[in-house]
């Protein structure tokens, strides 16, 4: 057999990613997104800090559709990346380590995700 003829290793196209590489991978990703999301953040703080103006400036872009959608994805990043980290800590004691135990938290820490962002985006809607 050739060096050639060699499949990758694994193999992307006979791969099937599991629970735990995936959220390993949103981990990561989720990181990366909070910190460019804060970016966002600082941008709305400086524009309230430099005047009624600036302050109207970044609100309208805020409230626009791309802002709001910018902010769920930062949201939905926070809580995500908020969950799994408290499932890091767990396993920085030795807990949780168990397969059927990690894949028990790995789809907690999804839900808890959704539950979290589901709840404060409703709220939003809901409180003036």
């Amino acid at each position: 057999m050739s060096l050639q003829n060699r499949p990758l290793s694994p193999h992307l196209q006979v791969y099937r990613p599991q629970l735990t590489s995936v959220l390993s991978i949103l981990h990561r990703a989720t990181g990366v997104a909070l910190g460019l999301g804060t970016l966002l953040l600082v941008y709305w703080l400086a524009a309230a800090a430099a005047g009624p103006e600036a302050f109207a400036g970044a609100q309208s872009f805020v409230g626009s559709p791309v802002g709001l959608i910018l902010l769920f994805g930062w949201s939905v990043a926070l809580f995500y990346h908020l969950c799994n980290g408290v499932r890091h800590l767990a396993w920085d004691v030795g807990l949780g380590f168990e397969l059927p135990s990690v894949y028990r938290s790995g789809w907690t820490v999804v839900i808890a995700t959704a539950a979290l962002t589901v709840l404060t985006w409703g709220l939003a809607l809901v409180l003036p």
